[in-house]
């Protein structure tokens, strides 16, 4: 950092400022290990709490959404594994798929799954979401989400049952504790 642009702060605009401080706390905190250690400290936490608590998108719209409505039910609690549902894409970790997808429908769910916020997983849940189930040569059902999302689960069965949809979430959750998120510091 050159030290010279420190004595006209009164004349810096505030974005001039503030990427001035940027630079500085960046090669600071890398030239003194400071970022390793914020890092090696922040990254379990970080880990932890998104893996502890994710927030999928339910679109239901036949009957496997009945299953995943009984998996939130008090039989299976999925409140207890730190999994709650949410009607806002942009509040959402997971956008949970069941149900046939039909070619008007295609088009609202990718925009649903471009508004949910990074990094987020996709769970296909039966077989009419896998590969369009009996309508599978229909003209206007698509045969499986994996044509226009990128699918991370699939849940097989017609319906699902709640403790597969369960597993599905143990699964992301494996991934999430494997990739080992929360670097605080960006290179």
């Amino acid at each position: 950092m050159d030290l010279d642009l420190s004595f006209n702060a009164m004349t810096m605009t505030v974005k001039q400022f503030g990427d001035m401080t940027k630079t500085f706390l960046r090669e600071a905190t890398v030239a003194t290990g400071g970022k390793k250690v914020v890092d090696k400290l922040t990254t379990p936490i970080w880990s932890w709490g998104q893996r502890n608590s994710v927030y999928p998108l339910h679109f239901g719209i036949a009957c496997c959404a009945l299953e995943m409505a009984a998996a939130g039910g008090p039989r299976f609690d999925l409140e207890r594994l730190g999994i709650v549902f949410r009607s806002s894409p942009r509040q959402s970790d997971i956008l949970l798929l069941n149900g046939w997808i039909s070619a008007k429908l295609r088009p609202i769910l990718r925009t649903l799954y471009e508004q949910m916020p990074a990094p987020k997983w996709v769970i296909a849940m039966g077989e009419c979401t896998i590969s369009g189930g009996p309508w599978y040569d229909a003209y206007n059902v698509i045969q499986g989400a994996d044509t226009f999302i990128p699918v991370d689960v699939y849940v097989p069965g017609c319906p699902s049952r709640p403790e597969a949809l369960i597993q599905a979430f143990t699964m992301i959750n494996r991934k999430l504790t494997a990739e080992n998120r929360g670097s605080f510091l960006g290179d």
